[in-house]
C-alpha cells in the first residue's frame, strides 16, 4: 500500500480483479431486455421503435418485454403498491439491460417516459433494480433532429448506476420514417438503430454476470463496513448492559 494515501481504509480498498473481468463463461440464459417508451398515442412512434427495436433484440439472441405506460400514476400519487408500479418495478428486476425511447416535447422528454424512470427506485431493500444494468437511449422528434431528450435520459441513466452504452439515436421528422403498418423505412435513422441494438446487447453480455462487481465501490463498502461495526458495538454494548450493568458506568 502506497504511503501517498494517508486517508484510505486499506481494509476496503481492493485491487481490481482481472480475471473477473476477464472471465468468458458463456450466459445461461439470453439477455433479458426492457423496453420503455414514452407516448400513449394510438400511433405513437417512440412505440413503434421500441418495436422495431424488439425485433432486433430477438434476432441477436435477446429477450425483450415492454412495459406499457397506459394507467401509470403520476410519482408519489398513490402508494407504491398499485399494479402498474409493481409491474414496472418487477420488470426492471427481471431485465438486464434497458432500452429507452422517448419523443421530444418542448425541449425535454415526456412526461410519461419521466414517470417511469421515477417509480423506479435506485434501491428496494437490499436489491438495486437498475444498478450495473445496460442502457441505451433513443428518441423521435416532430422536426429536426435534435439531442434534448436522449442527453437528458443518458444523465439519468448516469444516475440510476446505469452502464449507458455510447451510441444512441435520434430519428428527425418521426412522421415520415414508417410505413402505414408501423414498419420503420430503411433509412440511415433505421441503420442507426440497428447499431444501437446490437452495441446494447454487446455490452450486455460483456457485463452479464459481472455487473455486482463492476458496481462494487470502496465509498459503499466503507459505509457497510462502518455499519456493521456500529452495530456490532451495540449488541456488545446491550450484553454488558444486562450481564454486567455496573460496567457501563465505568
Amino acid at each position: 500500500m502506497s504511503d501517498d494515501l494517508i486517508n484510505i481504509d486499506t481494509e476496503q480498498l481492493h485491487l481490481i480483479n482481472s480475471e473477473v473481468l476477464a472471465n468468458k463463461q458463456e450466459p445461461q440464459h439470453p439477455p433479458r431486455i426492457l423496453l420503455l417508451y414514452g407516448s400513449l398515442r394510438e400511433r405513437s412512434y417512440s412505440r413503434l421503435i421500441a418495436e422495431e427495436a424488439a425485433r432486433l433484440l430477438k434476432y441477436f439472441g435477446a429477450e425483450a418485454k415492454f412495459f406499457d405506460p397506459a394507467d401509470l400514476p403520476l410519482p408519489d400519487s398513490v402508494d407504491d403498491d398499485h399494479y402498474k408500479i409493481r409491474e414496472l418495478r418487477d420488470l426492471a428486476m427481471w431485465s438486464e439491460g434497458m432500452i429507452w425511447v422517448s419523443p421530444e416535447r418542448h425541449g425535454s422528454m415526456t412526461g410519461i417516459m419521466k414517470a417511469q424512470i421515477d417509480w423506479i427506485p435506485l434501491s428496494m431493500g437490499d436489491m438495486r433494480p437498475t444498478q450495473g444494468k445496460t442502457l441505451a437511449v433513443m428518441q423521435v422528434c416532430g422536426g429536426s433532429q435534435s439531442f434534448n431528450a436522449v442527453n437528458q435520459m443518458r444523465i439519468l441513466g448516469c444516475w440510476m448506476r446505469m452502464i449507458t452504452i455510447p451510441n444512441q439515436s435520434s430519428v428527425a421528422k418521426a412522421f415520415k420514417e414508417f410505413d402505414d403498418a408501423g414498419r420503420m423505412l430503411p433509412s440511415p435513422y433505421y441503420n442507426c438503430i440497428v447499431d444501437v441494438v446490437e452495441e446494447l446487447v454487446k455490452f450486455t453480455l460483456l457485463t452479464l454476470g459481472k455487473s455486482d462487481y463492476l458496481t462494487d465501490r470502496y465509498s459503499e463498502r466503507v459505509e457497510n463496513a462502518e455499519e456493521t461495526s456500529k452495530r456490532v458495538n451495540q449488541r456488545s454494548l446491550y450484553r454488558k448492559s444486562v450481564i454486567y450493568p455496573f460496567l457501563i458506568d465505568q
